[in-house]
């Protein structure tokens, strides 16, 4: 029997290293294409976190209990554990930033874009709980993402720097070997990398790198540079899953309407909601 679970491991070790993704029609580069979606709460919380009442709290008796707002949400407002997407601990925040980050929490409700429905930027939009399409040619490269109908075209020629800052920034792609390098600069400064207040100025610059490991997932790496808010670059890796429904499609999520009540509501004569 351990003679048989050493070959078995030694086969699986193998295959591993000698897998070779296929490549695109009339091209030498992997083929990214599918929809793909994460299994992880990165969109809670990217860093580490134990489960908590909610993203809005007050002071309890005993500890913490769900802000007035969120009370009657209970365990759907709560925030589920998380062993996070950051490489090497905490994110190393300024001291001033990290008053800010903590200030975001507390303001949860009215600060957290994604209430709004505003583009989820970059990486976030990676790690949301929705499916995204990448659409890959020859000549091209895509990205259609779920939540809010975002979308990012992948430039192979530098246009130069932005012409203005954007919630997506502007994407510019490069092949590294089998891994899809992505440099994203331009970005406004309102978008969030999560739920918990994690924030960024309009300096944010990203590297993505997309390498398919297996036929159904792609290891995804994000390195963070942001020198008005963190000490120093940082990093997030997960992997990235192949949808596997026969039918599975990136559906419409044009949230804007949803929340135009929210938004808009409180100026009406009469507000449907105080």
């Amino acid at each position: 029997m351990k003679k048989l679970c050493i070959v078995f491991l030694f086969v699986l070790s193998v295959s591993a290293q000698t897998w070779r993704a296929p490549r695109v029609a009339g091209s030498t580069h992997p083929d990214l294409n599918g929809i793909w979606q994460v299994i992880n709460e990165a969109n809670y919380d990217v860093e580490m976190h134990m489960a908590r009442p909610a993203l809005a709290t007050q002071k309890g008796p005993y500890g913490p209990v769900p802000a007035a707002p969120v009370l009657a949400l209970g365990a759907v407002g709560s925030v589920p554990p998380g062993v996070g997407v950051v490489d090497g601990g905490p994110l190393p925040y300024k001291p001033e930033a990290l008053a800010k980050r903590d200030e975001n929490r507390e303001k949860w409700l009215e600060r957290d874009p994604e209430i709004k429905c505003y583009l989820p930027g970059v990486p976030r939009a990676t790690y949301m709980p929705y499916p995204f399409q990448i659409l890959q040619s020859a000549k091209g490269v895509f990205f259609t993402y779920e939540y809010a109908g975002a979308v990012r075209d992948i430039y192979f020629r530098d246009p130069g720097p932005a012409p203005v800052d954007s919630w997506m920034g502007q994407s510019v792609g490069r092949w590294e070997g089998d891994t899809l390098v992505i440099d994203v600069t331009g970005f406004n400064d309102s978008t969030w990398f999560d739920r918990s207040g994690n924030f960024h100025s309009e300096a944010l610059h990203v590297v993505e790198r997309y390498t398919r490991t297996s036929p159904d997932v792609i290891r995804y790496e994000a390195t963070i540079e942001d020198a008005n808010v963190f000490t120093r670059p940082w990093k997030m890796s997960m992997a990235l899953y192949r949808r596997q429904e026969k039918n599975a499609r990136v559906m419409d999520f044009k949230c804007v309407e949803f929340v135009e009540e929210l938004v808009y509501g409180p100026f009406r004569k009469k507000p449907l909601f105080r």
